[in-house]
């Protein structure tokens, strides 16, 4: 049922703060119906790509995953991101059987043991047909919880006492009976008597005829109908207006806002602009739980919300977002599509909306010349983006003199026709990542209305001449600054009425430095910027003087200045009086020698400083000389320091000891630091994350802290783990030289520890007691697992890795006491001969299992494998693979997956019978330089299979006689060239061996 809370109850565990520190990775997609898995594999890349922190290499990567367009591709794309990463994947509101999930599961299992994919859907079948290991159905809220709800969103806080109100108590009872404990039906109409405490308001809502309409007529409920219908005439049409955004779509509020705009929804009031208007709207839907917040700064709605929008607006929007056929109506007002859903018959009954307003591509592969036509007079808002074949717009464009929105981002066009310049109504230009545009049009500064410009992340490197002439201009996210005339920093100057971002590029250009005086950036509302000179070879005092006289206003929440030439900052950098700024970044300012005082900064929460080649020391002139009442950095959470090639010493702030500066930091991040010695700050309560690379004369110790939870070393000649580290939950250690572990300290609160690139390490001690995941990697030589005396007793391990360790030999003598052990894995460990001993004992709960390239191995332990095993990878294990026979897998009833790969040259039918157990879903068969044929005998009795993977097995020509089981669902075939070109003959054979799979992936 929809309304019922699904997605909610899937949004807790997604943020919840022990889930964001348990996995590397979280990905949120929303399904819906279609299911389609390109589209779905893609969505998840994307938001991998945005986890990235640099931003040019965010870019490349997008502009990598834009060019895919094969689903193989995207498939192997989608694995290797994954690789090792323990990720959670939620899939929203799912309506998809067995095939297509199989496709997209099958992408999933590079990731890292402990990977989790959550599903909300609203059909049971879908659920179990995905094999779930728990299902959980979301039920109507009970009574009390329903009026809890209600509560929540009707009353205000200082009136939330319900006995205060008998009357509308009663009332309100009665309504939320009528919601039928649906939590969205509640809190709408919760919202909507928010603001009305009349109880003749509340019984006109109760006595509706709304609430007796059946729903199936529109499958719209009564609740979220009252809820429209008492919206202010204005909202009412704003809230109409976003029937043109397909389900699911994620929206943000200022490009909403901008629409609304362009449509003329927004008053100009005396005291607002209509920006501001547009947001006191957003807000009040907002509250109104008629739009949900995905992300600090993205919106959705509900499907039900979407569906009422849709029922509102069906006059006069065609949301074209399925492969159900459309026609364009006289009445057709507001037109969206996405790529997959139109085509060229679509636009047969196009002519006759001659009084369109919108039109809204989503994620297009080619735009339509179409809209250009000269019936469309009427056209306020054009928005091509995300159009991979748009590449220049034609000159038709111009005639379009009623437009008020034209976004065309991320875009690959070219050029800009000189026509554009004739839309002397339009109000808002989006370029934003249009990255082959190099320039705008010479007459740009004609367009005299225009009050949001966006050239952010494109070629563009010189403003058009004489853009200070647009005086209606508030938003200008970039300017570059010329040399030349018309287009220098002075024009800067004439915005009068910028606000919010503004990012000025190529500072180096100001050839007078008095010039800047004119920019009053101190006059403009800016909330966040950003000043940017190409980094000099040499100091140069222009710059000094320069950056004094872009003195910001007070208002402004962040700051970044990147290739700073000059030895100092002036003094407004750090000024106290700056009270609202929360993130601060320095930036490849390489002859400054001291650091600014912003310590003093009241409200930092994020501070970077990174190339700042000059600065030796970090001190009392970085705290400042603030109130003594007030703490230095008070309220900063986040620190990183990274490339400060000739930094050496860190002094502490003189009360440190007794808890003086960095209150209340929880993240610490220092890299590219060579010439770093001595201490770091020891008084820091709240850190939970320490980050130290490359930073090689450093011996690293710990801060104190009470609730450390995570430590990341890497590069770092010395760690020495002592009575600080005691309450570090998850450590992760890379590329360090010189590792103590002393073994008289108490680890009992560390559960996750990484060890790569170790090389001291000879043996390693399991001393850990409460250690819940153990990974061992590349370290050359350790040779064993230890348990002294004192420390024998059972390990609460739920994960161990040892890869890529050649010289690993042994496991602890009597075998690993590990009675909640799921995953083990062991890779390349090519001088270990034997797993641990008594497996069928002492790891009871291992359910998956993976040994690949030891090839020193020969046979699985006495007793035999754990019996609730259900995944098995073998792979490259010579010996091991040679006494196959004594694997015992038939006695094993919880298998389901098995991988085998081997080179053994000898081996030309495979599976041997009886070798592998009945209950198979899943059998991968890779890498046999020989193998002829798929032995019929070792097929017969897989009864169970569902998917076969075959790859690369070159001389491989025949499958089995009797072909493959009847319960196969899926074969994937690749790299096996003898059986791919026997397979393009249909009345083949082999063929007809496989006719009878429903989904079958061929590869050359």
């Amino acid at each position: 049922m929809g309304g019922i809370g699904k997605t909610t109850l899937a949004q807790l565990a997604y943020n919840d703060n022990k889930v964001i520190e348990h996995f590397n990775l979280k990905v949120w997609v929303c399904v819906s119906d279609p299911f389609d898995v390109f589209v779905i594999i893609k969505t998840i890349l994307e938001e991998i790509i945005l986890s990235h922190g640099d931003v040019e290499v965010r870019n490349e990567l997008r502009k990598e995953l834009n060019d895919i367009k094969n689903l193989n591709q995207l498939q192997i794309k989608l694995k290797d991101a994954l690789i090792g990463k323990k990720f959670l994947l939620v899939l929203d509101d799912v309506w998809e059987s067995y095939p297509k999930w199989e496709a997209l599961n099958n992408s999933f299992k590079s990731g890292a043991p402990g990977s989790k994919v959550i599903v909300t859907t609203r059909d049971y079948e879908a659920a179990r047909v995905m094999r779930s290991k728990a299902i959980h159905r979301t039920m109507e809220l009970p009574k009390e919880d329903c009026w809890k709800l209600f509560v929540k969103h009707a009353f205000h806080d200082s009136n939330s006492n319900a006995h205060a109100y008998l009357e509308l108590e009663a009332i309100g009872r009665k309504i939320v009976k009528k919601c039928h404990g649906l939590p969205l039906a509640i809190k709408a109409i919760g919202a909507l008597l928010w603001s009305k405490l009349d109880v003749d308001e509340w019984n006109k809502v109760l006595r509706s005829e709304i609430w007796d309409s059946p729903i199936n007529a529109t499958d719209i409920l009564p609740a979220l109908r009252l809820s429209y219908k008492y919206l202010s005439p204005p909202l009412r049409r704003c809230f109409a207006y976003c029937s043109i955004f397909p389900k699911d779509y994620v929206f943000k509020k200022d490009k909403l806002v901008f629409l609304w705009m362009a449509e003329g929804f927004l008053p100009q009031l005396q005291n607002k602009t209509m920006k501001e208007v547009g947001d006191d709207y957003f807000l009040a839907l907002v509250s109104r739980s008629l739009f949900q917040q995905s992300k600090h700064d993205e919106y959705v709605m509900h499907d039900l919300i979407s569906d009422l929008t849709k029922f509102i607006s069906k006059e006069f929007t065609l949301c074209k977002e399925d492969d159900s056929s459309c026609k364009f109506l006289s009445t057709t007002r507001h037109f969206s599509y996405s790529y997959k859903t139109f085509g060229t018959k679509e636009f047969e009954t196009f002519h006759k909306a001659k009084g369109l307003r919108t039109i809204v591509e989503i994620n297009s592969w080619s735009y339509r010349t179409n809209f250009f036509s000269p019936n469309i007079r009427c056209l306020r808002v054009l928005i091509l983006s995300h159009n991979s074949g748009l590449t220049e717009l034609p000159n038709a464009i111009g005639k379009f003199k009623q437009l008020r929105y034209l976004n065309l981002t991320y875009n690959p066009i070219e050029r800009l026709p000189n026509s554009i310049c004739k839309l002397f109504n339009l109000q808002i230009l989006d370029l934003s990542h249009c990255m082959a545009l190099a320039a705008l049009p010479r007459d740009v500064h004609k367009l005299i209305n225009l009050s949001h410009l966006d050239i952010t992340e494109t070629m563009i490197m010189e403003m058009p001449i004489y853009l200070g002439k647009l005086k209606c201009l508030k938003t200008l996210p970039t300017f570059i600054v010329s040399k030349h005339s018309g287009s220098g920093i002075e024009e800067l100057g004439k915005l009068t009425n910028l606000r919010g971002s503004l990012n000025i590029l190529d500072l180096q250009n100001v050839e007078f430095p008095v010039d800047a005086k004119d920019v009053i950036l101190r006059d403009k509302y800016l909330e966040k910027l950003e000043l940017k000179w190409r980094v000099d070879t040499s100091a140069s005092e222009n710059h000094k003087i320069v950056l004094h006289c872009l003195e910001p206003h007070s208002i402004l929440r962040s700051l970044s200045i990147y290739g700073y030439g000059g030895t100092s900052f002036p003094s407004w950098v750090g000024d106290a009086s700056f009270s609202n700024i929360t993130s601060l970044r320095l930036e490849d300012c390489k002859f400054c020698c001291s650091l600014p005082p912003l310590g003093q900064l009241p409200s930092l929460q994020h501070l970077s400083i990174v190339g700042l080649d000059g600065i030796v020391t970090v001190g009392c002139q970085f705290y400042g000389s603030g109130s003594s009442s007030m703490k230095p950095f008070g309220a900063l959470e986040f620190l990183r320091f990274e490339k400060m090639l000739e930094w050496k010493e860190w002094f502490p702030f003189e009360a440190e000891n007794e808890g003086g500066a960095f209150p209340n930091l929880r993240e610490l991040q220092i890299s590219g630091c060579p010439k770093l010695t001595g201490e770091l700050p020891v008084h820091l309560p709240y850190l939970v994350q320490l980050s130290i690379e490359d930073c090689p004369q450093l011996v690293v110790p710990f801060p104190g802290a009470s609730s450390r939870h995570k430590v990341m070393l890497s590069d770092c000649n010395t760690v020495i783990l002592n009575e600080s580290s005691i309450g570090i939950q998850e450590l992760d250690i890379r590329k360090c030289s010189e590792l103590e572990l002393p073994m008289h300290l108490n680890y009992s609160s560390l559960e996750c520890l990484t060890l790569e690139h170790c090389h001291s390490l000879k043996s390693f001690p399991l001393i850990f007691s409460k250690i819940r995941e153990l990974s061992i990697m590349d370290c050359g030589d350790i040779e064993s697992l230890t348990v002294g005396e004192q420390h024998e007793h059972d390990l609460l391990l739920s994960s161990m890795r040892i890869h890529w360790c050649p010289n690993f030999a042994y496991f602890p003598q009597g075998g690993l006491r590990a009675p909640n052990l799921k995953h083990f894995s062991i890779w390349e460990c090519r001088s270990l001969r034997s797993l641990p001993d008594k497996m069928h004992i002492l790891l009871p709960s291992l359910e998956k299992l993976k040994i690949i390239n030891c090839p020193q191995v020969e046979s699985f332990p006495e007793g035999g494998l754990p019996s609730n095993l259900n995944e098995i990878s073998v792979e490259n294990c010579d010996k091991l693979f040679a006494n196959r026979m004594g694997w015992g897998l038939q006695n094993l009833s919880c298998v389901r997956s098995f991988s085998i790969s081997d080179k053994s040259e000898d081996v030309e039918s495979f599976p041997d019978e009886g070798l592998l157990p009945t209950s198979l879903t899943y059998l991968s068969i890779r890498g046999f330089p020989n193998l002829k044929s798929l032995e019929k005998k070792g097929f017969q009795n897989l009864t169970a299979l569902k998917e076969l993977m075959i790859c690369l097995c070159p001389k491989l020509e025949f499958m089995p006689e009797d072909g493959l089981p009847a319960s196969l669902s899926t074969i994937k075939i690749s790299l096996c060239p003898l059986l791919t070109k026997e397979l393009e003959r249909k009345e083949a054979p082999e063929w007809r061996k496989i006719a009878h799979v429903p989904n079958k992936h061929i590869y050359y």
